[in-house]
């Protein structure tokens, strides 16, 4: 049962009187059953569609009474049935529409058993492009995809496809040569992603390679986690180091 906090001193003094609560407040109710949460995680499952907190004028999150009971079954979802954050949203938004859906449900195993097989397990782990198709949706030629290839900001997979963020990236190398930034002058972005991305999945990697099958699920809902901090903390130090702001 989570401690709605109240007003009065402690941590429930960070309610309003309208019952609505910080983030620290929320953060606080939730420690009881989830000792591991953490506001970067709060601020995630909210990046991620899963609450959507009020804003007062000056941008701080208020919680509802219903946001926090929100966040404490999604995440219960996470830790006893290994869900995606994905499979958790779909089922919650189906719920809020009124249809007869059911929740996958997985349970818990003995340590060392194999990790059950998640919903939608059997479609593709990620949206894949053929060459053709990447070609004509970035608009760009075979010449072009050479050289982009050649400076490693496009790598096709095994099987010659690419990852769809493909047609993204390469739909942003031709914006920034618009202004005379070409695919060379790119390659140090390249590298410091190649070096962020490193640091994620050393983070990730022990998480992964877990005996506990629910550590194991948690894995690609950190990585994601901590790519969206990191993808954020680049994006403000670029901008502190051009002193602007972008909208």
């Amino acid at each position: 049962m989570l401690r709605t906090p109240s007003g009065g001193s402690g941590h429930g003094a960070a309610a309003t009187d309208s019952g609505l609560m910080s983030i620290g407040a929320v953060l606080n109710a939730l420690r009881d059953e989830f000792p591991e949460v953490t506001i970067s995680k709060i601020r995630f499952l909210e990046a991620e569609g899963l609450v959507e907190p009020r804003r007062t004028p000056s941008g701080y999150r208020k919680f509802s009474g219903d946001d926090l009971e929100r966040l404490a079954r999604v995440l219960r979802m996470q830790r006893d049935h290994y869900l995606p954050l994905k499979v958790i949203r779909e089922y919650l938004e189906a719920v809020e529409r009124g249809e007869a859906v059911r929740l996958p449900v997985l349970g818990r195993q003995r340590d060392g058993e194999p990790a059950p097989a998640s919903a939608g397990e059997s479609e593709p782990t990620a949206a894949r492009i053929g060459r053709a198709d990447l070609l004509a949706a970035a608009e760009m030629d075979e010449a072009e995809l050479a050289e982009w290839e050649s400076y490693g900001l496009l790598t096709p997979l095994e099987d010659g496809v690419y990852d769809a963020e493909a047609v993204t990236v390469a739909s942003l190398v031709r914006a920034l040569g618009e202004f005379g930034i070409g695919p060379r002058h790119l390659r140090a972005m390249k590298a410091a992603a190649d070096r962020e991305a490193g640091l994620v999945d050393q983070v990730v990697a022990p998480l992964r390679r877990h005996r506990n099958p629910q550590t194991r699920a948690h894995a690609e809902d950190r990585t994601r986690e901590l790519a969206a901090l990191t993808v954020r903390l680049h994006s403000a130090l670029v901008q502190t180091a051009l002193g602007v702001r972008l909208p």
